[in-house]
């Protein structure tokens, strides 16, 4: 029987708990799971893709089925060279579901092969973005450590705060 392997792609900056969920839920699915960083040259991203990728590999160490690849171009063209046969994509909200499922048909016209497998947010990630976890490390400043605790991965941190450590500027 063949190895059933999947891709998950994002962008991943930085990597959430939400994103953690639904790679350790994913890696007891399949036999082998690729998260894929993608590299959009049109976005500026707080991470670098390698400072990404190496926080990821971090994060999953202790998973053996699970790998942290780079790419740039097209979800579909990465999943096929990783040899996946599903992607994986994680929904969070309504307004996810809608979005994703124009991607799943663009993709699936793309590379028919491949099938795309949803995984809901489990609800306390839900709410849960990259944005939301950026705007909290710049505003929060140190009383932000804490709070990151709930939203990002103990080994992300360190780091963040190291990205968003920048004077304010507008005092009143």
């Amino acid at each position: 029987m063949a190895a059933r392997v999947a891709a998950y792609a994002g962008s991943f900056d930085p990597v959430t708990l939400g994103h953690e969920d639904i790679v350790r839920r994913g890696a007891k699915l399949f036999d082998r799971l690729i998260v894929g960083i993608g590299i959009n040259p049109d976005k500026h991203p707080l991470f670098a893709a390698d400072e990404r990728q190496t926080l990821m590999r971090q994060v999953f160490a202790d998973l053996p089925n699970v790998s942290v690849e780079c790419f740039s171009g097209l979800t579909v063209d990465f999943a096929r060279e990783a040899e996946a046969s599903v992607m994986l994509r994680g929904v969070r909200t309504v307004s996810d579901i809608e979005a994703e499922f124009t991607m799943a048909l663009a993709n699936h016209s793309l590379a028919p092969e491949l099938e795309t497998v949803f995984l809901m947010a489990a609800d306390r990630y839900s709410h849960i973005s990259s944005t939301l976890i950026k705007q909290i490390a710049q505003m929060g400043r140190e009383a932000s450590r804490d709070q990151l605790k709930q939203f990002v991965p103990a080994a992300v941190i360190e780091p963040l705060m190291t990205k968003v450590q920048r004077p304010l500027s507008g005092t009143c």
